[in-house]
């Protein structure tokens, strides 16, 4: 039977935030468009383009930096190197100049409040996150594509959403968590050996270990600068930085100088749990704040559940992983990540990872469910222990939605994700600790009952702003 091929390097992206919906998605549909325009030859015949943003892409887009990631992926930008602290000058210097310089090849005029055009009421089939662009070229020709940013930084072009993400068969397909049961049961490899083997389709296992790694190394270096910066939050909630705060409180008159000797401060402070769980906060936040900063994250599954991944990660290394030598220490953060991201695929294909679609169930509570897959291999679970606790994470968020105020991944976002990381340590300890022989509820049903809670949910919980915290929470806020 067919299947979708995904890859760790599928789920785990390496971008900006604070959306990975409505920035990377947009971002990188706007690189297709003018790649399409660029090999067709007719990129430099292009004079002039109309963005058209539809439904949810419209009613937080601007909260979210929609219109930004749309201006700098027509310029050719990369959200994975784009210097993230040249992002303000560049659109700046597109509102002011009112010209555009597509793929850094060919200027344009272009005026962002006229040419990127927010249709509050208007939804497309398919999806609600849907992007227009209408080309006009000097010919009086024009050229108009559609694209669907449909959760976690995957994208879709109009007609092509039912064919085949790729051609790729794997030695394992897998669609559901029973197929995942299946091959580990007939192989008797683990959840993260399977995925390996299956990454073996696309590269060497040198290259998937090491892209791995530096999923780490970035999901990392976020969390270190996410507690060493200070400051208030942009887009005018005035929302301010907690977890620098936290970091300087818990860390007390500790000296350091990078990371691994924050990592070394960090465990002479113990193991009392009060002290373990406000880490596991500061490092979620630490993540969170980042990503609404229009910093470098990685989607994981979405930049606004991209905190509860490396908070829970990172409490592994700290205080369940002391003493690990270098090579141990990186084989256990590739099983972690690697299992992780076969969850993540499962939620995928079996529901969705768009909060446009399953409101934030399909955000904080995949994630949760990936980390508490990832933190019970690591911690010795067997496979069907690492799924349980994915059931039991995800179970604990179902019918969770998504009311972000003003449009912000901020409020409620991004203590939510320290919920999350909380909520997927719990539920690998229940894991570890118990049988799955008695589990009442498989994965497999929960994923079912996602997606069926996610039809069922009304349209202003699936972030439109248009429900929930986000009315009910009075502001004065620009439009968003």
């Amino acid at each position: 039977m067919p299947h979708e091929a995904i890859s760790v390097f599928d789920i785990f992206k390496i971008g900006v935030g604070p959306s990975s919906s409505h920035t990377l998605g947009p971002w990188r549909a706007a690189q297709r468009f003018v790649q399409t325009l660029n090999d067709s030859s007719r990129l430099f015949d292009v004079s002039s383009i109309r963005v058209l943003l539809y439904g949810s892409l419209a009613k937080t887009g601007k909260g979210h930096g929609t219109d930004v990631a749309i201006q700098l992926g027509l310029c050719g930008d990369d959200p994975v190197t784009f210097a993230v602290d040249q992002i303000d000058s560049k659109i700046n210097d597109i509102k002011n100049m009112k010209k555009m310089v597509l793929m850094g090849l060919h200027e344009i005029d272009f005026d962002p409040a006229e040419d990127i055009e927010f249709l509050y009421t208007e939804s497309l089939p398919f999806h609600p996150n849907a992007v227009t662009f209408l080309a006009a070229l000097k010919n009086g020709e024009n050229v108009a594509e559609t694209f669907y940013s449909i959760g976690g930084g995957f994208v879709v072009k109009e007609q092509e959403e039912k064919s085949s993400t790729t051609a790729v068969q794997l030695p394992f397909p897998i669609a559901t968590a029973d197929d995942l049961l299946h091959w580990c049961i007939k192989t008797g490899l683990c959840i993260h050996e399977v995925v390996l083997e299956n990454e073996l389709a696309w590269r060497s296992e040198k290259e998937t270990k090491d892209g791995v790694l530096n999923i780490w190394r970035v999901m990392k270096e976020c969390i270190y600068r996410g507690c060493h910066t200070k400051g208030i939050l942009p887009g005018g909630l005035e929302v301010k930085r907690r977890a620098f705060e936290l970091n300087k409180r818990l860390l007390g008159n500790a000296t350091y100088t990078d990371y691994n000797s924050w990592l070394h401060a960090i465990r002479s402070g113990g193991q009392h749990f009060n002290y373990i769980l406000d880490w596991v906060s500061c490092f979620a936040l630490a993540v969170n704040e980042e990503n609404a900063s229009f910093g470098r994250v990685v989607t994981a599954p979405t930049n606004g559940a991209a905190g509860v991944i490396p908070a829970v990660l990172q409490y592994y290394i700290a205080f369940c992983a002391d003493g690990l030598a270098e090579e141990k220490l990186n084989e256990k953060i590739i099983q972690f990540l690697l299992t992780a991201s076969e969850v993540g695929s499962l939620f995928k294909k079996g529901a969705t990872l768009s909060v446009a679609m399953g409101g934030c169930q399909a955000e904080i509570g995949v994630s949760s469910a990936m980390a508490a897959a990832g933190l019970t291999e690591c911690m010795g679970g067997s496979q069907r222990q690492a799924m349980m606790a994915s059931e039991i994470a995800m179970e604990h968020h179902l019918g969770l939605t998504c009311d972000p105020i003003g449009g912000l991944v901020q409020v409620p976002c991004i203590e939510r994700n320290t919920m999350g990381a909380i909520k997927a340590i719990t539920a690998s300890q229940l894991a570890l600790q118990g049988t799955p022989d008695f589990a009442k509820v498989s994965l497999d049903a929960v994923i079912k009952t996602m997606w069926q809670t996610a039809l069922d949910m009304n349209l202003k919980y699936k972030e439109t702003a248009d429900g929930g915290l986000a009315v009910n929470v009075p502001l004065s806020l620009p439009e968003c």
